[in-house]
């Protein structure tokens, strides 16, 4: 009697992961090459199932120089972009004539054309050199380093350069401002891919915030406060607690016993925006949370959020997020035709 063949083995589960792909160029800073695979690496579904492949390539595999006192072995070639649904550019300190110049180098160029149609684009800091040296960011909104936005705009005339934000998200180029800001990009990412609720467990785990306020214009140099000097830090915890009811900015100054007018300038100066802006980004912060992870009907997520109506809600959801809460709760999820009773609207 012949053996029976052997028994054949169960074929591999297609890796159907959204690919990052890092690119890293000579003279890259090690904080923000490390940045993606710390953020993308970490997100997990429900089941804990990796949600992103991430992957570093270069120019030429090898070593590759940095602004440290060490090289990064990089083994992989530009090919790894054509496998690529997202890239991301970190910034270099040796760009050479596209830093300089705004001229895309001849490596460089040959390297990003093997990019497929629909990627999309992403840069830390002043990586915006090489997506706008590449023609990606002509006539669309950008950002980047506070310090190189003036050199940037005269490179880039046609460029919409936002020097007062963290980062932009134009949809399939995304650009983010000075270093730690490649973190809040990242993190935006993972909550537009998958939910907030990924998104902060990330953050959680990266022990960062997973949303910051305000733009790089509050770290651009300023004179030192007076020593000593009260800040607002007190309020905006008293307000995080309260934000189904209705806060006055009166309210808000007596916590720091200030005057409206010395609170809302010291406020500004911290935060980077004012006090009612600040007020309004917390709520829809909220609302996203609830939609995303309750059952709660749009009047109740109005009510816990702390907006006066529906129509208000949804006027501040579709101008921060750029979709109604009810779009947004059905991306999220997906299948619930009806919540608490109600049909989704």
């Amino acid at each position: 009697m012949s053996p029976s063949p052997p028994e054949a083995s169960p074929p591999e589960a297609a890796d159907d992961r959204h690919r990052v792909v890092v690119l890293a160029l000579p003279g890259v800073i090690p904080f923000e090459l490390g940045i993606p695979y710390r953020i993308f690496g970490k997100a997990r579904s429900a089941d804990r199932r990796r949600l992103y492949k991430v992957v570093t390539c270069t120019v030429e595999p090898g070593l590759v120089s940095t602004d440290a006192d060490f090289p990064i072995a990089v083994e992989r070639g530009p090919e790894a972009l054509a496998e690529a649904d997202t890239i991301v550019v970190p910034a270099s300190y040796e760009l050479g004539p596209v830093h300089d110049e705004g001229r895309m180098t001849e490596p460089l160029g040959a390297a990003l054309a093997h990019a497929r149609p629909g990627v999309r684009w992403v840069s830390i800091c002043t990586g915006s050199f090489v997506l706008a040296a590449a023609g990606l960011l002509d006539g669309r909104p950008a950002t980047t380093h506070w310090s190189s936005v003036d050199h940037f705009q005269r490179l880039f005339p046609t460029v919409e350069v936002d020097p007062n934000v963290l980062f932009v998200d134009d949809g399939d180029v995304l650009t983010s401002a000075g270093v730690a800001s490649g973190i809040d990009l990242c993190l935006h990412l993972v909550r537009r891919d998958h939910g907030t609720a990924v998104a902060n467990d990330v953050a959680r785990r990266s022990l960062v915030p997973p949303h910051r306020d305000g733009g790089q214009a509050q770290y651009i140099p300023r004179p030192l406060p007076e020593p000593q000097q009260a800040t607002t830090t007190t309020a905006r915890a008293w307000a995080l607690g309260r934000l189904d009811r209705p806060i006055t900015l009166r309210e808000l100054a007596a916590q720091e016993s200030m005057s409206v007018r010395t609170f809302t300038r010291r406020f500004r100066e911290e935060v980077g925006v004012s006090p009612g802006q600040w007020l309004t980004r917390q709520r829809v912060e909220r609302a996203r949370h609830l939609l995303e992870d309750t059952d709660l009907s749009v009047d109740q997520v109005t009510r816990e959020a702390g907006f006066g109506s529906p129509a208000s809600l949804r006027q501040h959801f579709q101008a921060a997020v750029g979709v109604t809460p009810t779009t947004y709760r059905r991306t999220f999820r997906a299948g619930s035709e009806v919540l608490n009773g109600e049909p989704v609207r």
